[in-house]
């Protein structure tokens, strides 16, 4: 079965603050992105490289997959980044303001030279590309597919807007066309689709509405910026108890089938098509991830395996 890591909280943890970084391991997210970026002003970014270094080095029993937002690699400060983070093996790379392919495979080539140099296993560190411009959401298939390190897409809504000249409202009106981009573009490229932050933390009620938006589209997962978010965005992801009764009477049905020696697959003297399973078992595996069934399901099942 392939990987089936659950993403759906990313929480952003500013690189230069202290009282954040030991909170980290408390956090009940899923994964957490410790920021270089847009979170650390000019003056900062060497202090801040110093502090998450340091952090991530004494973090030994690490409870979450660990993510680091790096500056671009145009910048001043993207090589050094690489050069101070990747001995202290943080899962990925946060990859930010990827526009083009070619950008990514920059990326993919630094980190093949350290792993080669260092005897690290090739494809160790991951990237996650932060698509927030107009021309990354134009080229996000072609970003998607540029490295075999990318497991997935992140939509960034602020610079995106930013880029298109609009003003991020709370309807989502103006995100919905980058949504359905981005989330197409991962679909077919095999990869996971991680939805931009949700600014306003004392709206839970917006945050619920919005999570459960992205999700109808096709979303595995969203970035946070408030720890107090993440169980809102647990709830939304996980599969309901319905769903998941259906699912194993369906996979119930596969394996009477599989036994028959036949193709067909019945539920309650009805015919249930390849769409209908497929969704299935990506609901029992969602629900596998969280804890809510015994064991995963194999699509091998499908070929009566």
């Amino acid at each position: 079965m392939a990987d089936f890591q659950l993403r759906r909280t990313m929480l952003y943890v500013p690189g230069n603050m202290p009282s954040m970084l030991q909170n980290v391991p408390l956090f009940q997210c899923d994964a957490v992105i410790i920021d270089l970026e847009d979170a650390v002003n000019y003056a900062e970014k060497d202090a801040a490289r110093n502090l998450v270094t340091s952090f991530l080095s004494t973090w030994k029993d690490r409870n979450k997959e660990v993510l680091v937002r790096i500056n671009p690699l145009y910048t001043k400060w993207g090589h050094d980044d690489l050069k101070a983070i990747l001995p202290v093996m943080p899962d990925a790379i946060r990859f930010p303001m990827c526009e083009t392919a070619e950008m990514a495979q920059e990326l993919d080539a630094e980190l093949t030279k350290y792993e080669k140099a260092n005897g690290i296993a090739e494809g160790h560190f991951k990237i996650l590309p932060s698509i927030e411009t107009v021309k990354s959401v134009i080229n996000s298939y072609e970003i998607a597919r540029a490295s075999k390190r990318i497991y997935g897409l992140a939509f960034g809504a602020e610079d995106y807007t930013a880029s298109m000249g609009i003003a991020r409202t709370n309807s989502g009106e103006d995100l919905m066309h980058p949504r359905m981009q981005i989330v197409m573009a991962a679909k077919a490229a095999g990869v996971q689709a991680i939805d931009t932050v949700f600014s306003d933390v004392n709206d839970m009620d917006a945050l619920r509405r919005e999570t459960e938006t992205i999700k109808r589209l096709g979303y595995t997962g969203k970035c946070l910026s408030n720890p107090r978010q993440i169980e809102i965005i647990h709830e939304v992801f996980a599969p309901k108890e319905e769903e998941v009764e259906y699912a194993l009477k369906v996979v119930e049905a596969i394996k009477q089938a599989n036994e028959m020696g036949t193709g067909v697959i019945s539920l309650n003297g009805k015919m249930v098509d390849l769409p209908v399973v497929k969704r299935a078992i990506h609901t029992l595996n969602t629900a596998y991830a969280q804890g809510m069934v015994d064991a995963p399901v194999d699509e091998e099942i499908l070929n009566g395996n």
